[in-house]
């Protein structure tokens, strides 16, 4: 997590260096060298040889960092004794000082070696003058004053740089860590929410298929005890539909447990699927019911979420509605599948009712960008209508 924080470092870096060389090649070797051309032959060749010498060596450190010879404070070194040389031969390297002092503060390992090995710099620079001119009043003037004061003006603005560095080095770790401290929360959060989710589809199956199922047991069960000694073949039927919805059950807590194939819906057609749903139904409770469905292909998804609908909706009516007609109607519109379900039953007040059912209905059609709308007032009926856009079937 922290590899971009650590790859801007290493572009800046990078930058840094990039400038520091064209400023120290153009600013440095390139005016004394041009400078020395004019001077005579010994000085010349010899100024010329040095500061070849010393752009081999700074590209050596630059291009192989970690070469066990010409480490970082050797080369500090080297320049220190080339600057004390190239002020020998000129009478003074007090701007070329100024130019490689940079390369001090990046190189050393510490704001201390830095200041050390800046400062033996200046003295070679400062001696290097010295000893060409011989001691004077006048070597307070000039190349000298303008050395020590580039030193000391060098380790004030080194200091400062280093702390402010070092301040951003620590703010950078700080919010390095912040974000990483984000992004594991947005990590435990987002798996949070997966479970969540999880636990909700869990319990919007259970609601749709095992407690429909046992609440269709029970009332099958009170129905065949109360036939038992009047209706002995009716209480036999519905005695094989208990048995059938256990078996239902059974298959749909595999498909639950995950030992069995997702959806728990035979294959075939969603009509086909629907009818046997409606047959069912009407078996069990004896009502009317009146259906038109229309033959139309679907994915998988899509017929379990009708079919799901379908029974929410049947067993609402089993329960609540004491209806004596039911219809169905399964349709493909210009924009998309619709599902109506109509019953005669004694309806109810749409926004006072917050069952579980219809709140799982809703986000089953939600999930494939469907609508759910309901229907109904007391004493008119209700009127369930579930769409699918026609986009998600194709």
């Amino acid at each position: 997590m922290s590899q971009r924080p650590q790859s801007h470092d290493r572009a800046l870096s990078s930058r840094f260096h990039f400038w520091n060389t064209l400023s120290w090649s153009v600013l440095g070797l390139l005016p004394t060298a041009i400078a020395v051309l004019d001077a005579d032959e010994t000085k010349k060749y010899w100024s010329l040889g040095l500061l070849t010498l010393i752009a081999c060596c700074y590209a050596v450190v630059m291009t192989v960092p970690r070469n066990p010879i010409l480490r970082p404070e050797v080369y500090l070194v080297v320049l220190a004794l080339f600057l004390g040389a190239l002020s020998y031969l000129l009478e003074g390297a007090a701007a070329f000082y100024v130019v490689s002092l940079p390369q001090f503060w990046v190189f050393a390992r510490s704001p201390r070696a830095a200041i050390i090995l800046s400062g033996i710099a200046a003295t070679a620079a400062v001696s290097g003058s010295t000893l060409r001119q011989g001691w004077s009043p006048q070597l307070l003037t000039g190349n000298v004053v303008f050395t020590v004061i580039a030193y000391a003006a060098g380790i004030a603005l080194g200091l400062w740089l280093h702390r402010f560095v070092g301040q951003s080095n620590e703010r950078t770790e700080q919010l390095t860590s912040e974000l990483e401290e984000a992004q594991r929360k947005l990590v435990e959060a987002y798996r949070a929410q997966g479970a969540t989710a999880e636990r909700e589809r869990i319990a919007r199956e259970i609601h749709d298929t095992l407690a429909q199922g046992f609440a269709s047991i029970v009332v099958l069960a009170e129905a065949a005890r109360s036939s038992l000694a009047e209706a002995p073949d009716t209480c036999g039927q519905q005695l094989e539909s208990i048995a059938q919805t256990a078996r239902e059950n059974f298959a749909e807590a595999r498909v639950l447990v995950g030992s069995a194939p997702q959806g728990g819906v035979v294959p075939g057609s969603v009509a086909t699927t629907l009818r046997r749903t409606l047959d069912r139904f009407v078996q069990d409770t004896g009502l009317t019911v009146t259906a038109a469905l229309e033959d139309i292909e679907c994915d998988h998804t899509a017929r379990i979420a009708l079919l799901r609908c379908t029974q929410e909706s049947l067993a609402n009516v089993r329960k609540h509605a004491g209806a004596a007609t039911v219809g169905v109607v399964l349709a493909r519109q210009p924009y998309g599948i619709e599902l109506e379900i109509t019953d005669d039953g004694r309806g109810f007040l749409v926004e006072e009712s917050h069952g579980f059912g219809l709140v799982g209905m809703s986000k089953r059609l939600a999930e494939l960008d469907g609508d759910l709308t309901v229907t109904s007032s007391p004493g008119d009926g209700t009127r369930v209508l579930a769409t699918i856009p026609m986009s998600s079937q194709d």
